[in-house]
């Protein structure tokens, strides 16, 4: 069968494919975009997100697609609504054109030129703290996670933007689960987010079936965090907690040529093997003229509940020393505990569901003094 019979096979099992709500299929109203069929019969689109789909609308178009007989191998890449696009063509992505694309006036492909910093899209009271990490596994979304609830729980209005696009775990730790609305006029929309334990919450996990993984390139991650900076209704926020990914690439560089941000809290755990990140971590921010506002090391100990000794499981001392080396303050130690993994798994923040317990105090006196430092800022004299 020719590759063009087998396109239009697909286009006719996509078309079969009908909106609960509307009755227009998903091809006619432009949920499906970029439609690729090799000879060998490997299937490759975008479906992009609107606000009003149901849950199963992307898995009922993968089925109607893997039913045909010829075809192989079928990649769907989930995309966001997009804002301020009136009259344009249906959407294909949640990231500006000339970010899925890399083309645009005067640039080449694959080249996504750097944002300038705007202080007002959140606000000018609003601040900003990222947490950040050189490694995956440290703990670093439970820092943030905790933060951000223990700032609620003290009467701040919070916002946490998930920007750890190929593990979004904040919905899960936070036990948020739907889709965020859009509202606004026609071509003015804008994203509503969700709200858990008093934090306004944006994920691109919100968006995806459970098990779909985020593939995406670099240039759609810097989109995709664009606009959840910009086109979400955060509203009149006092602090804005990011969770970034681990790393230093296209996330982390992407948030701080985007807003001003004020503090970085950098997250270890004691072993050389993750200190060694974090410190390519750090001098990755100071390199972007960003304040890092000191280190947590994560997973310091775990106190037998037996016997009561104390065992470092992933040694001792890490963190401190790091902070030493690089001259910044260790902001605390939280302690290997099963509550952290517990309140993980149910969604609700340890500072909230175990105060009292060891890692409940740590991540409270962590909170606090992350809150007086970033308090303390002075804005910059233009």
């Amino acid at each position: 069968m020719s590759e063009g019979d087998l396109r239009g096979r697909v286009l006719k099992a996509l078309a079969g494919v009908r909106h609960p709500k509307t009755g227009r299929d998903v091809v006619e109203s432009g949920h499906v975009q970029g439609l690729e069929v090799s000879e060998t019969g490997d299937v490759r689109f975008s479906f992009g997100i609107q606000a009003d789909d149901p849950g199963g609308l992307v898995r009922e178009a993968r089925g109607a697609v893997e039913a045909l007989e010829g075809i192989g191998a079928v990649k769907i890449n989930v995309t966001l609504p997009q804002s301020g696009q009136g009259g344009a063509a249906p959407r294909t992505a949640g990231a500006p054109p000339s970010a899925v694309s890399g083309r645009g006036p005067g640039r080449g492909p694959g080249v996504v030129p750097a944002p300038t910093p705007k202080s007002d899209i959140l606000g000018e009271n609003t601040r900003i703290v990222a947490v950040s990490s050189g490694k995956g596994g440290v703990g670093k979304s439970m820092v943030a996670t905790n933060l951000a609830a223990a700032f609620a729980a003290d009467g701040k209005k919070v916002g946490l933007l998930d920007a750890d696009i190929y593990g979004p775990n904040i919905p899960v730790m936070f036990g948020a689960e739907g889709r965020p609305g859009v509202s606004g006029a026609k071509g003015q929309e804008r994203i509503e987010p969700m709200e858990a334990h008093g934090v306004r919450l944006m994920s691109i996990g919100f968006l995806l079936e459970k098990e779909q993984p985020a593939i995406m390139r670099g240039p759609l991650i810097t989109g995709i965090i664009k606009q959840f900076l910009e086109q979400v209704t955060w509203g009149d926020l006092d602090v804005l907690v990011v969770d970034m990914p681990p790393g230093t690439g296209d996330a982390q560089l992407s948030l701080v040529q985007t807003v001003d941000v004020d503090g970085v809290v950098m997250v270890t755990t004691p072993q050389d093997v993750a200190t060694g990140d974090v410190r390519r971590g750090i001098k990755m921010f100071e390199r972007v003229n960003t304040r890092v506002l000191g280190i947590v090391e994560n997973m310091s100990g775990f106190v037998c509940p037996h016997c009561d000794e104390e065992i470092d499981i992933f040694g001792s001392g890490g963190g401190e020393r790091l902070a030493e080396e690089m001259g910044l303050p260790l902001l605390g130690r939280v302690p290997l505990d099963p509550d952290v993994r517990s309140a993980g798994d149910e969604g609700a923040p340890t500072v909230l569901s175990a105060p009292d317990s060891g890692a409940g105090r740590a991540l409270r006196a962590i909170a606090e003094r992350v809150a007086e430092m970033v308090s303390a800022v002075a804005t910059p004299t233009p």
